[in-house]
């Protein structure tokens, strides 16, 4: 209908090609035109399969259902899906062997023409790749392209040596792992450094993170499986496992040295986390005092603890408020979330405080202050809640900044701190489209060089900053401007 050539999408009764609902949502128009209005609860087979609700990506071969709102992993009993599969996959290899060299010119000036944009009137190319989809990996490609942006962050990672984990008849080729090997000699911090190289290479290709995901279903077996899952716990656990394995050796180097030979950040930077210190804390570690009053005796108790990143809520009194537009009441802030997690609160009677003066469980008060920024402040914002038996989404919109967040009325000394080390730029934020956490999709923007990219898994598409700003933030990353003298750059 549009002719685009972006996430085409076949409908499994009709073999209709339409795009995706990232791009201009054919596929589901399609979907939704088809439906037959029911007069009762009986259907018939030839009804139910004539509504059009199952497609498959023409891409990544992923099958979806528009009724379930969710990507399909099983099969009919004929196995019709793999049928089709294999299908696509030999009319794909047979028109490519038919006129190799005419198609892949073709396609490979159609790719880059794409990929095109002006800017100061001489034209360059989009230097991003996206992310091969491997059934609901969504949530995994939307963090992986943030932090990819993460100048700070991933130029650490690139410039580590390369490791090899194969040796023999194996060594120097390419291997591809799959998930049911046995072979335990695995690396989170080698797979997580091939797939940040990949990424800015300026491939027109997307990039499979097979080799990455084989590695995240070995040593994290809470993400295995095709079932969605949500990003900001794969983001902890990531930088977690990531700060756990990057406290041992590299090729016979600790990777302490490595960190402080490519680093200018003085011991009274470091923020610990398990007693270590590595690039994982150096650039997201940030340290909270969390102060507790008893009301009874006033004994005030004082805690300092390390963070990765802050988890907001979002005020109920802006929760009915779902777009910037609406006309019921203010917008809600970044501000106000920030405002809610470091105001003083009275603790209920489930949360009473063990007052060693007292010494019994009394009412309290609690209070967060910020005692050290990191040098990346990540929010995420708590948009799904449990109900008596439910996860529910806060689908609100929040306001953010994309530039001069400033956070120094949260510190604890701020008299202490610098004029610009207290403000923020954004650099990339996570967005969840649907309405539950095991369902919906994830995509991200992300500012590279001065521009702004939208990733949807393997589509990459320059947007303008209206476009970010109106976007209903999930997990937002924020970089610590720079001194203008450019003194104190990690």
């Amino acid at each position: 209908m549009c002719r685009s050539n972006k996430s085409p999408w076949v409908c499994l009764t009709c073999s209709s090609v339409h795009c995706g609902r990232y791009v201009n949502g054919h596929a589901k128009k399609h979907y939704e035109d088809a439906q037959v209005p029911l007069t009762n609860h009986k259907k018939t087979e030839k009804q139910d399969k004539a509504q059009h609700t199952v497609c498959m990506d023409c891409s990544s071969y992923s099958t979806y259902c528009y009724r379930c709102d969710d990507f399909v992993v099983n099969d009919t009993k004929l196995g019709l899906v793999q049928k089709l599969r294999e299908h696509f996959q030999n009319l794909e290899n047979s028109a490519f062997t038919a006129d190799r060299h005419r198609k892949r010119k073709v396609l490979e000036n159609s790719s880059l023409n794409s990929k095109l944009l002006k800017v100061n009137g001489s034209t360059t190319a989009i230097c991003a790749t996206g992310l091969r989809n491997l059934g609901n990996t969504c949530f995994m490609n939307a963090i992986l392209q943030s932090l990819s942006n993460i100048e700070q962050f991933c130029c650490y990672f690139k410039e580590l040596p390369a490791v090899e984990l194969r040796n023999g008849k194996t060594a120097g080729r390419r291997t591809y792992h799959t998930r049911s090997q046995g072979d335990d000699n695995v690396s989170l911090v080698e797979e997580f450094r091939k797939t940040l190289c990949a990424l800015w290479q300026g491939s027109q290709t997307a990039f499979s993170p097979e080799s990455l995901f084989y590695v995240v279903w070995k040593i994290m077996p809470n993400f295995r499986g095709y079932q969605q899952q949500d990003a900001h716990e794969f983001m902890r656990y990531l930088l977690d496992h990531l700060h756990l394995e990057l406290q041992g050796g590299f090729n016979g180097v600790s990777r302490s040295t490595i960190l402080q030979e490519n680093s200018s950040m003085s011991a009274s930077n470091k923020c610990c986390i398990h007693g270590a210190w590595t690039v994982v804390t150096a650039v997201f570690g940030g340290i909270l005092q969390n102060e507790v009053n008893c009301l009874i005796c006033g004994t005030e108790s004082r805690k300092f603890d390390p963070f990765l990143d802050l988890s907001l809520d979002i005020p109920s009194q802006f929760r009915n408020k779902r777009s910037k537009n609406q006309e019921n009441g203010p917008v809600c802030s970044l501000r106000d979330c920030l405002r809610s997690f470091t105001d003083l609160e009275e603790l209920d009677e489930t949360e009473l405080y063990m007052c060693h003066k007292c010494k019994k469980k009394q009412k309290s008060t609690k209070k967060f202050w910020i005692q050290k920024l990191p040098k990346v402040l990540c929010l995420h914002l708590k948009r799904f809640h449990w109900t008596a038996y439910l996860r529910n989404k806060v689908d609100t919109y929040v306001e953010f900044p994309l530039r001069g967040l400033d956070m120094k009325c949260y510190l604890l000394e701020p008299e202490n701190s610098g004029p610009e080390s207290c403000l923020y730029d954004l650099a990339a934020v996570v967005v969840h489209h649907g309405s539950g956490v095991g369902s919906g999709h994830y995509t991200a923007f992300a500012a590279h060089e001065g521009r702004w990219f939208h990733f949807n898994d393997s589509t990459v598409t320059l947007t303008e900053e209206e476009t970010v700003v109106k976007a209903k933030a999930y997990i937002l990353f924020y970089v610590e401007r720079q001194a203008k003298t450019g003194a104190d750059k990690l």
